[in-house]
């Protein structure tokens, strides 16, 4: 059956789940929209509760699952990015405790405090994926992880990485009882460039919120580090900064 009215009641739940995040949160679902993103999901085993796919639109093969097939005029109601592929999908979401977490010898984390806006969180976490980064850490949770921006500008790459939610203390207590080597994302007169601290060992790299940094709990608890810049400005977005660090990582261990 194509749904082609507004007034369906599964359309008008899908766009509950879109435009109220405590109403989705309470639900325990998520939605994912685009075929890239889907096939990802899926791929890395997150439960799949239904899909929306417009048949017009969709080019790609039909998920096994429930389908409900709409119009187009339906889709662009209910999509975010308007006509974009003509899949969407609601998941289950997934809960994942630090203890589970099993470092390697020469695993890399990052872990970044109080961070709000999803789009840096998605950009955050596509550069931890593309360069093999083992966790990504977010301590003090203002954003959402599985808020649509995150996912769309993940693309997709949420599904493929170990994330945490932590309280500072936990976090702390963690990284000591596996003997990380912790840097801190500081300046001050002790810190050192980044390419001079050394990540092919257990490694975890803070960094703080948007506008104000670190907290002052991570003052003294770790080497401070930089990121040496010749331009007038001294400081990055920190998704742009988060992505060097996690290059450097990478490049460390390639030299190894």
């Amino acid at each position: 059956m194509l749904i082609e009215s507004f007034q369906n009641d599964k359309i008008k739940h899908v766009t509950k789940l879109l435009s109220d995040n405590r109403f989705r949160k309470k639900s325990n679902v998520f939605v994912v929209e685009g075929q890239q993103e889907n096939e990802r999901a899926l791929k890395f085993d997150f439960e799949p509760v239904e899909f929306f796919i417009c048949e017009n639109i969709f080019k790609g093969n039909i998920p096994q699952g429930r389908i409900h097939y709409v119009s187009e005029k339906i889709y662009e109601k209910i999509a975010y990015r308007g006509s974009s592929e003509g899949i969407i999908g609601i998941y289950k979401t997934k809960e994942s405790d630090l203890s589970s977490f099993k470092a390697k010898e020469n695993s890399t984390i990052i872990i970044v405090e109080s961070i709000e806006k999803p789009g840096n969180l998605g950009a955050i976490l596509r550069s931890c994926e593309a360069f093999g980064i083992d966790a990504l850490i977010i301590t003090d949770v203002r954003a959402d992880f599985y808020n649509p921006n995150v996912i769309r500008s993940s693309v997709g790459c949420l599904f493929g990485m170990k994330v945490f939610q932590a309280e500072n203390k936990e976090t702390l207590d963690f990284l000591s009882q596996n003997q990380f080597n912790i840097y801190t994302t500081i300046m001050d007169e002790s810190s050192e460039d980044l390419y001079k601290r050394d990540f092919t060992n257990k490694s975890a790299i803070l960094f703080g919120t948007e506008h104000s940094g670190l907290s002052e709990f991570w003052s003294g608890k770790g080497q401070n580090t930089l990121i040496p810049m010749t331009g007038s400005i001294d400081s990055l977005n920190l998704s742009n900064a988060v992505a060097i660090t996690c290059y450097e990582s990478l490049r460390q261990k390639k030299l190894k």
